[in-house]
């Protein structure tokens, strides 16, 4: 699904490796380089002065970026930086940073400033991220749409111009039995399969959350309000579902999913 990967790296960006003696290459503030090591390249916007080859600490490690056929786009940040690495990168505002600073746990923190460190990325103009009171998030100085999802290890988001959109990342270590008699309907229980339960209950409750995005109402019954039709578990593919609002007026959904490095990641748009 992934049209541009960490090792093919992006024309605009320059990649370098974490802790390496690779090969690399200076332009301008940035450098550059490809680690054999991990398969993954890595990005600096700047350089540290006096850096030598053996002893680069450079990092950023954004996995894919993908524009889709619907105008909308993904991108995937993988989670290989410390707190304190994340900060010197992520360039995060003083009230949005102090934000932060409140979780206890610092993996959400760590996440938190990946999707910052994310959002510089993918986007050319510094974006101040803020939430509305149900917690979706929104862009204070952009008219772009946004969903945004993480875990321990990857954190992901959806952007479009103008359609509404919903994603959902989970790890598929997790155990999702619950999921079976917290989040599924009668129909869907009878749909599930005695090979790869864990994925396909992982899927289900990705492609549930991300209609719960897309949705952003509050008190919604995920085994009465979202059906999601049977599916095969693949690599990748897409999925049908259905909302119905309390008043039982339905909205129909088309959603994509793919399965890498041991999670699912779900996605719809519009």
């Amino acid at each position: 699904m992934a049209d541009q990967k960490s090792d093919d790296p992006l024309s605009s960006s320059v990649f370098v490796i974490i802790n390496g003696t690779s090969d690399y290459c200076q332009e301008g503030f940035s450098v550059c380089a490809w680690s054999a090591h991990t398969g993954f390249s890595y990005i600096a916007r700047q350089a540290p002065p006096n850096h030598k080859q053996t002893h680069l600490f450079i990092y950023m490690a954004l996995y894919f970026r993908k524009k889709l056929d619907n105008k909308a786009e993904i991108a995937v940040w993988q989670v290989t930086e410390t707190e304190e690495e994340l900060k010197n990168i992520a360039s995060v505002p003083t009230d949005e940073m102090e934000d932060i600073m409140l979780f206890r746990s610092e993996s959400q923190r760590r996440q938190k400033l990946a999707v910052r460190a994310l959002l510089n990325e993918v986007f050319e103009e510094k974006m101040y991220l803020n939430h509305h009171d149900n917690g979706q998030p929104y862009l204070e100085n952009c008219v772009t749409n946004i969903s945004i999802t993480h875990t321990d290890k990857y954190v992901a988001i959806i952007i479009h111009d103008e359609e509404e959109l919903g994603i959902d990342i989970e790890s598929l270590d997790r155990d999702f039995s619950a999921v079976e008699k917290k989040a599924l309907s009668e129909d869907e229980i009878d749909d599930l399969e005695k090979e790869k339960r864990n994925e396909q209950l992982a899927i289900y409750w990705c492609a549930k959350e991300a209609i719960f995005k897309r949705m952003s109402q509050n008190r919604v019954d995920f085994a009465e309000q979202i059906e999601v039709e049977k599916f095969n578990v693949r690599k990748e593919g897409e999925l049908e579902a259905t909302f119905i609002h309390k008043d039982e007026h339905e909205e129909d959904f088309e959603l994509e999913y793919m399965i890498f490095d041991r999670h699912v990641l779900v996605w719809l748009v519009g």
